[in-house]
């Protein structure tokens, strides 16, 4: 069965701007799946639409069979942990603190607001820290840590959740290329040791050759591109990264140097 089904899902905007075309994609377990494209191209919206951040408003998006409705939500979103560009952390919060919020999926509402967690989640925020090597900071505010640390308590919150997926929206685009290939290496070993599916957009292409099984390039909306990073070729950067009239968009140059 395949983690993620996409059955011609796309996104139009009540002011008629069409951020995704119809598509179809699927997603197998524990593999990599980079997406590229230049800024507008959908990739976020895609990414926002399997977590239910976004409703599709035309076809659907299933989880590990399931489709995602309005009733479901909380329970789908629980499977597809998110590992955003800007970390998304409450940096006044000590560490700790901030990757027992994974948890919160699993607990009433009441606890939630209180900051009460179980021992099986202490146990779980432990585990996942210690799993991006961050133990020794459990203690430690958000706002004192590197940006490379902050990203390793984004990518140990999102391990909180225990998905099956973990979606990240250019998960190293604020990072030095140092923290960057470190973040990237996490991931990989996540998903080839856990048997997480990642997918993950981003800018730099070098980085998809590198990491990922499978690329999908996205232009304007639609799919371009899907198939191995072996098969990503000057000719077919060219068509993820072509405009409207034809040039190649400026991003495609920061993309390769990157």
């Amino acid at each position: 069965m395949y983690v993620i089904q996409i059955n011609r899902a796309g996104k139009t905007y009540d002011n008629g701007t069409i951020a995704v075309h119809p598509t179809s994609l699927n997603f197998e377990p524990g593999t990599f799946n980079a997406i590229l494209g230049p800024s507008g191209a959908g990739k976020s919206t895609l990414l926002r639409m399997i977590n239910g951040l976004e409703t599709p408003t035309t076809g659907e998006i299933l989880i590990q069979g399931q489709t995602l409705t309005a009733k479901n939500l909380r329970q789908m979103r629980s499977r597809t942990a998110m590992v955003f560009q800007q970390f998304n952390l409450v940096g006044r919060l000590n560490v700790m603190s901030n990757v027992l919020t994974g948890r919160l999926y699993y607990s009433p509402w009441w606890s939630s607001i209180l900051y009460l967690f179980g021992k099986r989640d202490w146990k779980i925020a432990q585990w996942a820290l210690n799993r991006v090597s961050l133990t020794e900071k459990a203690w430690e505010r958000v706002d004192r840590l590197s940006g490379g640390q902050q990203q390793r308590v984004g990518v140990a919150r999102a391990l909180a959740q225990r998905p099956e997926v973990i979606l990240a929206d250019e998960p190293v685009a604020s990072l030095d290329p140092v923290a960057s290939e470190e973040i990237m290496e996490l991931l990989r070993e996540i998903c080839r040791q856990d048997g997480i599916t990642i997918v993950a957009n981003l800018h730099q292409v070098s980085l998809a050759m590198r990491y990922a099984d499978r690329v999908i390039g996205l232009n304007q909306g639609h799919v371009v591109f899907d198939d191995s990073p072996q098969a990503l070729v000057n000719d077919t950067l060219g068509t993820i990264y072509q405009r409207e009239d034809g040039s190649v968009d400026d991003s495609l140059e920061m993309a390769v140097t990157d």
